[in-house]
């Protein structure tokens, strides 16, 4: 597993497809929570929904590297094809990571905003549900599931906007309209770890999914 993911991150550099979906979440997060202030829930959610779709582009982008050549190799090397899903799963949420720090920080270095450990701590925790959510849509729009791209892009961007402002639908949208609404982020927490393990479910189903289609088209 150590090897697919330090061969998908070398791939992932070398190819710079990386960099639009990271000058995407920078500009939204730049935009968003620039020059704020107050309690951090709401800069948060910004910070949460601009992570979410940087990890769904950035979910199609790695998992549309390899051709179809490629991918054969790759999978006769690992021995199973699930373990080259999982491996680029995992190499996808890595490289959210950075921009989940970059989302818990940027606030707080350009507003003026209230902080405390809690605050950190809901930040962190609403960002990783929404990028679990995100690589779980990307998951389900990749080249392993739909082999021309632009049949994947309208499937992603329906998801999207689908997660994104369909009121209440869990994990998404639910999230940032508790965050936006308050500003206790204590009280919060316990929903956004909720989120966070359904967002872990729909990413599992999602890698099931999208396994299962794979190896019945290939």
């Amino acid at each position: 597993m150590i090897a697919l993911i330090r061969y998908g991150l070398a791939v992932a550099l070398h190819s710079q497809r990386y960099l639009p979906p990271l000058l995407l979440f920078t500009g939204l997060l730049g935009v968003l929570t620039v020059s704020g202030s107050g309690p951090l829930p709401p800069a948060y959610a910004s910070s949460a929904g601009a992570l979410f779709i940087a990890s769904t582009w950035l979910t199609v982008a790695l998992l549309g590297l390899d051709g179809p050549s490629q991918r054969a190799i790759v999978t006769v090397s690992a021995g199973r094809s699930w373990k080259v899903l999982a491996g680029s799963t995992a190499t996808v949420l890595l490289g959210c990571l950075p921009l989940l720090v970059l989302g818990l920080f940027f606030p707080l270095w350009v507003g003026a905003y209230q902080v405390r450990p809690v605050d950190l701590l809901l930040g962190a925790v609403a960002q990783l549900a929404c990028a679990l959510t995100g690589t779980a849509i990307g998951l389900l729009c990749s080249r392993s599931v739909f082999r021309r791209p632009g049949y994947g892009l309208v499937a992603a961007l329906t998801l999207v906007l689908t997660a994104l402002f369909t009121p209440g639908l869990p994990p998404v949208n639910h999230l940032f309209r508790r965050m936006a609404d308050s500003a206790d982020s204590a009280a919060l927490l316990p929903v956004a770890c909720g989120m966070l393990a359904l967002a872990a479910v729909l990413l599992a189903l999602a890698g099931t999914v999208t396994h299962h289609l794979a190896a019945r088209r290939d």
